[in-house]
């Protein structure tokens, strides 16, 4: 069954190759041109979105109450042999999922089903389709999200006490409490979940009513519509309606931004839960072997998490050259938004899901988080600051103490153990109170007592009113759990 056809006659032109070309058939083409084998887990949205346009139908007059009750109880039959086999599609071929419904309801319901596309288009009607549908999975991914959020507070909170060395450009820079360095990533993915809840509202307005292009010529309320299908919004402009896909590429750059995230965590767990450092263990159940080395213990799960964020900018990057050069209005290259789409939201929910188990059985390991805080010397900074607190000018201490640095470094001595004698070559205001302070990563990290700060105080108001906000957010998928 097509959608179309009566314009299509038998007298084009066979290739010259193939003698057995059907001059209204090229299976090659068909293969080609088909959608249906990805946008078939559109169904459920077609059948909702069809039963709520044959109601306007039937406001509008177009259809009896009779027929109305015929086409529902064929989209109800369809429902309940999907619900009976759920492999229904395995040997189904169609152009599209829409073709799929129709022709499924016309053997439903009978001749009556051809009135279903009266004052509609597939232009409108996918449209509305795609919507509702990213409408529902920024919900599951926001949800997915706070899974990683609860874990990465459930760790801040088992460790609220272990200092850990902080870095930048991958170099010990100064001493961290291991939940302030949890809270950094959560603050990246509490923003990706508002992301997720952009992105859903900027696709809660419907499209149906706007027909192919220029709106329907039957007199249906698509305010009416909007709340059946539950959309807050009608897309004010017929054309924009069926054309636009801002909404897609802005579910796909809130997937790929909390993908480049993840892989940000990912790399970091990588990194410091190699024996080199040995800060973290992963769990058995997100490691593998390997074929030929019986020592090793690979951190899979994280490296997919890494690999799969590719997967993702790409579908992002992919969509938006898609949309740069199309005309108004529909094209068919928008068909390509929902293999995108669909690639994208689910390898990133995934990744959520996944990322969160294992940051939940991380194994930490405090003494060699501490044991690294000697090496680099990392409290550095805090000797400037207290030769500032004497009165001696930053960039003198800055100096000083990177002079110091030097010799202690081609000396293999860490700053506590140089001799006070020799200290004072370079710092002449060298004492055993700033061989303590360049001793103590637990003074440094109290001494960043700022709103925002490492300090132990600050971290513990960080941890609570993170925990107050996640359980805001929990909230709004399951409020009877929201104080778990």
């Amino acid at each position: 069954m097509k959608l179309w056809g009566g314009r299509f006659g038998g007298d084009r032109q066979a290739p010259a190759s193939d003698a057995q070309f059907d001059p209204q058939f090229d299976p090659q083409f068909e293969k080609f041109s088909e959608s249906f084998s990805f946008d078939q887990r559109l169904v459920l949205y077609d059948l909702r979105v069809n039963e709520a346009y044959l109601e306007e139908l039937a406001e509008a007059k177009v259809l009896t109450a009779t027929e109305l009750r015929q086409l529902k109880g064929g989209l109800a039959a369809i429902g309940r042999y999907l619900d009976s086999h759920p492999h229904w599609a395995r040997d189904e071929s169609a152009e599209d999922v829409h073709t799929w419904v129709e022709s499924r309801l016309e053997q439903e319901a009978g001749a009556v089903a051809r009135k279903l596309r009266t004052g509609r288009s597939r232009n409108d009607l996918v449209a509305t389709e795609t919507r509702l549908y990213v409408k529902a999975e920024t919900l599951r991914l926001r949800s997915a999200t706070l899974g990683v959020l609860k874990a990465l507070l459930d760790q801040a909170t088992a460790h609220r006490d272990v200092v850990m060395p902080g870095y930048t450009h991958l170099q010990p820079a100064q001493p961290l409490l291991y939940p302030h360095y949890l809270l950094a990533f959560f603050e990246m993915l509490e923003r990706d979940c508002a992301r997720f809840a952009a992105a859903r509202d900027a696709a809660d307005e419907i499209p149906m009513g706007a027909g192919a292009l220029a709106g329907t010529a039957f007199p249906i309320d698509r305010r009416r519509l909007a709340k059946r299908l539950g959309f807050s919004r009608v897309a004010r402009n017929s054309i924009d309606a069926t054309c636009s896909r801002d909404f897609v590429s802005e579910v796909l750059f809130a997937c790929a931004l909390a993908m480049t995230h993840l892989s940000r965590l990912a790399e970091d767990l990588i990194i410091f839960s190699s024996p080199a450092f040995g800060y973290f263990e992963l769990d058995d159940a997100y490691s593998t072997g390997s074929s030929i080395m019986p020592q090793k213990k690979n951190p899979d799960s994280l490296e997919l998490i890494r690999g799969k964020t590719a997967r993702v900018l790409g579908r992002l990057t992919g969509m938006l050259a898609l949309a740069k050069g199309l005309p108004l209005a529909y094209d068919r290259d928008l068909q390509e938004d929902k293999p995108a789409l669909f690639d994208a939201v689910d390898t990133t929910r995934e990744s959520l899901d996944v990322a969160g188990r294992v940051v939940a059985t991380l194994r930490v390991s405090p003494g060699r988080m501490h044991a690294a805080l000697a090496d680099g010397f990392l409290t550095a900074t805090d000797v400037a600051d207290e030769l500032v607190r004497r009165g001696v000018p930053f960039a003198q201490a800055h100096e000083q103490v990177g002079a110091l640095v030097r010799y202690a470094t081609e000396a293999h001595l860490t700053l506590d153990q140089v001799a006070e004698a020799e200290g004072r070559r370079f710092i002449p205001a060298w004492d055993a109170a700033l061989a303590a302070v360049a001793s103590s990563p637990e003074q440094s990290v109290r001494r960043r007592n700022v709103l925002g700060g490492t300090a132990p105080g600050q971290v513990a108001l960080q941890v609570r009113a993170a925990r107050q906000r996640l359980t805001k957010l929990r909230a709004v998928f399951n409020p009877k759990k929201a104080q778990d």
